[in-house]
């Protein structure tokens, strides 16, 4: 049976597409568009989890990822 596990996605715009980062793991991707950038880096996730030797998920794996925003004054 597989374990399912949920990971982080950012995705932000960059010029004519998006990118897609994955910060537990510092695995990144792109597409056209939201859904793709998406869609790209659920496959990267996969395949490095399905190769990746063991030692080498759990020294990149980071286990607390925090998202927020902040204000900063311009000016």
């Amino acid at each position: 049976m597989k374990r399912i596990q949920q990971f982080t996605a950012i995705i932000e715009r960059e010029g004519d597409g998006y990118v897609s980062l994955c910060p537990e793991l510092d695995i990144a991707s792109q597409g056209d568009s939201v859904e793709e950038a998406k869609n790209n880096l659920l496959e990267a996730l996969q395949l490095f989890l399905e190769v990746a030797d063991p030692s080498e998920i759990e020294n990149r794996l980071h286990t607390e990822v925090f998202v927020t925003r902040l204000e900063v004054a311009i000016g």
